[in-house]
């Protein structure tokens, strides 16, 4: 089975243009192409384009998202290398979300602050409107 690029585009969130820069990138290679060199993704294809979003969305870059798809087109070889580079992306995710949790627990806290500061500036006012 396979899918157009608009079919893709709609089923994967992205632009048409993203599928085409991530081909032009490399890390779709293996795209198929009609006899009208017309795009024809394949289920394979769809499930490169899942994990190239994981690891763009974790904070992967291109070039190393690049790296590991080049890796895969070498071979079972290679597969103690990708699972290092995935250990170590998996580290560094880990790390950034900690990094955020902190950043959310300072952010939580404030809300309360302000909140309770609030909630004394409107008790101090309608005291004293009921002085006035």
């Amino acid at each position: 089975m396979g899918y157009t690029v608009k079919k893709v585009a709609e089923k994967t969130k992205l632009s048409p243009n993203a599928l085409r820069y991530y081909e032009k990138e490399g890390l779709l290679p293996n795209v198929g192409r009609t006899k009208g060199g017309i795009r024809h993704y394949s289920d394979e294809d769809l499930e490169w384009i899942g994990l190239i979003c994981c690891l763009k969305n974790t904070g992967m870059s291109i070039k190393q998202i690049r790296d590991f798809v080049t890796l895969s087109l070498q071979g079972p070889e290679t597969l103690k290398d990708r699972c290092e580079m995935l250990v170590e992306h998996k580290r560094e995710v880990e790390e950034h979300i900690e990094e955020m949790n902190r950043y959310l627990e300072k952010v939580t806290c404030k809300i309360s602050y302000f909140t309770q500061q609030y909630e004394d500036y409107l008790t101090q006012n309608a005291e004293g409107q009921k002085d006035g």
